[in-house]
């Protein structure tokens, strides 16, 4: 009985923690400017790592990254470039190390209305980071939007060499290291 107890306990521990960096995450997103690019990202990851206790140099805060894993990493990184817009009834998920920006709708199926993609982007901020709606491509309920070259705020294509964040976006790991 008391391996179940303790069991039940571990479960709501680790529900408690994901609801937790969940909403740390939500709660702080806007903070990082400039939105939508690595930089927030990295910022965001130097913020948690600060408040957590790291150092402030290079070698405590990749430590710092390394303790997360790759798992929760991921899921931070989600969380942090994906927006729900309810009244549009649109999802966008707004990743720089992605080649597009994806807009799903948040409920059923069928083509994404591209005047709400459209309004879901200028109410994001996004527009100007976007090429133009002509290049956007549906692709069953997902409308992909593909960044302008200058897309990301760094002066070259997301996943092109020259992030800030160290990696080249050339090998298919966008996203897997904790600034990638």
């Amino acid at each position: 009985m008391a391996s179940d107890s303790q069991a039940s306990a571990a479960a709501l521990q680790a529900t408690l923690f994901d609801f937790a960096i969940a909403e740390l995450v939500r709660q702080h997103r806007q903070s990082f400017a400039p939105l939508w690019t690595r930089d927030s990202w990295a910022k965001l990851l130097i913020w948690l790592a600060l408040n957590c206790g790291a150092g402030h140099d290079r070698d405590d805060l990749e430590a710092f990254a390394a303790a997360l894993g790759p798992v929760l990493t991921r899921r931070m990184r989600r969380l942090f470039f994906e927006r729900e817009l309810e009244d549009l009834g649109l999802q966008v998920m707004a990743d720089p190390a992605e080649q597009q920006v994806l807009v799903l709708p948040l409920a059923g199926e069928g083509p994404v209305d591209r005047q709400a993609a459209a309004a879901a982007l200028e109410q994001l901020g996004l527009s100007e980071r976007v090429v133009e709606p002509e290049r956007w491509q549906a692709l069953e309920a997902v409308l992909a939007v593909p960044w302008a070259q200058n897309g990301n705020g760094h002066g070259d294509a997301p996943g092109s060499a020259g992030g800030t964040d160290g990696t080249d976006g050339t090998d298919g790991t966008a996203g897997e290291g904790p600034c990638a």
